[in-house]
């Protein structure tokens, strides 16, 4: 089994909104033949706690204006050091960098296939690394 046309349409959208707001290391993978509950999560990330909720609420807008969908559950907002999306078909994670590290989602996913995303998503792998590099590794300060 594989991740329907729909939730590849949602990953799609929500990478490259995700990737409009500089989101960093977006990847999405196709979890459809592990997991019943859905079939695809999308992860990004971000250096600090207002581009968190920025690249968020960006997904939220765009899945909903230009694919009519909007998420049944919307998770970690009050901190937002990880928020999840979950449009039943997709889920998102968005986290903090910090969190990024420390729960290493991608371990979990990674027998799982990757979805193919848009150049400007694909683009950003790496950046966190690139972006503690340049702060001298200060993302994890609160804004």
């Amino acid at each position: 089994m594989t991740a329907t046309d729909r939730s590849i349409e949602l990953i799609t959208a929500a990478a490259q909104a995700a990737a409009d707001r500089l989101a960093h290391d977006i990847i999405a993978y196709d979890v459809s033949d592990v997991l019943s509950i859905t079939d695809a999560f999308l992860l990004a990330s971000a250096p600090n706690d207002r581009q968190v909720k920025s690249i968020v609420d960006e997904i939220e807008e765009r899945l909903q204006k230009e694919l009519g969908a909007k998420p049944v559950r919307r998770e970690g907002d009050r901190d937002a050091r990880w928020i999840l999306l979950d449009y039943v078909d997709i889920v998102i994670h968005v986290q903090h960098s910090e969190e990024r590290v420390f729960y290493a989602l991608e371990r979990l996913w990674k027998d799982c296939p990757e979805i193919v995303l848009p150049e400007d998503a694909v683009k950003t792998r790496g950046k966190a690394e690139e972006h503690a590099r340049l702060t001298g590794g200060t993302e994890g300060e609160q804004s």
